[in-house]
């Protein structure tokens, strides 16, 4: 037992990843005047519930990762660390990032955070994820969370572009999901997870990455449209957007559907980061200029 098998079991590219989105949220609703204090609070304490989620996930899954390549060296399943300590460890985790953004940043924020970590944990990983095809559906909700607890984190409100944020990144997650799904395949299937490429078949699941790509991309130019978001943010917001659906679209003519697959989920990852940095430097057209205008 080290402490780099404490740090492996919080998924640490998992919390780079929604730190980079608590920070477009964060910045997209600070419009350049950045609160120090409450912007690293917003960062810490959702990377700290996030890793609290992780934690208490790799001991709810160490009977079926075992089963999968792709997890079957994790420090639970190898018993480097005890199911004791391991629970003890997400709890602190847990309760020191809810209580962070509850103090530092505001109760809304640390409200969302609560709701995303018993979606992924409650929901998700303890039940949908082992018996229903919808379990990723469902799990999306939890990992729209983080730009919406930056986002709220400043304005302490859930205004249209905080759903807006939700919604985006909700859609973002399926097809993302789906396309792990389909190169690790013999890993799903091995474990018996329902996801949908293993239960309703690839061909159903390239469909469906398609649907859920086109309407991310209506999600993604809402920021702009809602004025929230500047012009900037909607040419790479459309860009990006429109070339990932191009590549969903050649999925229909792929000669090997698992390399397809992983270069769709790596451009899924450039996409959510060039919108997160989008956001958060393209603020040209705030809100309430829109709103001054309607009065």
């Amino acid at each position: 037992m080290s402490l780099k098998h404490f740090i492996q079991i919080t998924k640490p590219g998992i919390i780079f990843g929604n730190v980079l989105s608590v920070a477009g949220g964060f910045f997209l609703a600070s419009k350049g005047h950045v609160d120090l204090a409450v912007f690293l609070a917003a960062m810490i304490g959702t990377s700290l519930v996030v890793a609290s989620g992780c934690v208490f996930n790799n001991c709810i899954d160490r009977d079926i990762d075992y089963k999968m390549e792709r997890t079957k060296n994790r420090v639970l399943v190898q018993g480097l660390i005890s199911l004791k300590l391991a629970l003890v460890y997400a709890t602190v985790l847990g309760v020191a990032g809810v209580a962070l953004l509850y103090k530092v940043a505001n109760p809304l924020a640390a409200l969302f955070a609560v709701i995303g970590f018993i979606i992924y944990v409650g929901f998700y990983s303890l039940y949908l994820k082992r018996k229903s095809v919808h379990g990723t559906l469902v799990g999306s909700l939890s990992g729209a969370m983080p730009p919406v607890i930056g986002y709220v984190a400043v304005t302490n409100t859930f205004d249209m572009a905080a759903l807006t944020l939700l919604v985006m990144f909700s859609l973002w997650q399926m097809p993302h999901s789906y396309a792990i799904a389909i190169f690790r395949f013999k890993d799903y299937q091995a474990a018996s997870i329902p996801v949908l490429p293993v239960e309703r078949g690839i061909e159903v699941a390239k469909k469906h990455i398609l649907y859920y790509i086109l309407a991310f991309v209506g999600a993604t130019l809402m920021l702009t449209i809602s004025g929230y978001a500047g012009i900037s943010y909607f040419a790479v917001a459309a860009a990006m957007g429109m070339y990932w659906l191009y590549m969903a679209w050649t999925g229909n003519k792929a000669a090997d559907d698992t390399v397809w697959a992983r270069k769709l989920f790596v451009f899924s990852i450039f996409t959510i980061t060039a919108l997160s940095v989008m956001m958060s430097v393209d603020f040209k057209v705030p809100g309430d200029l829109l709103m001054t205008y309607a009065q």
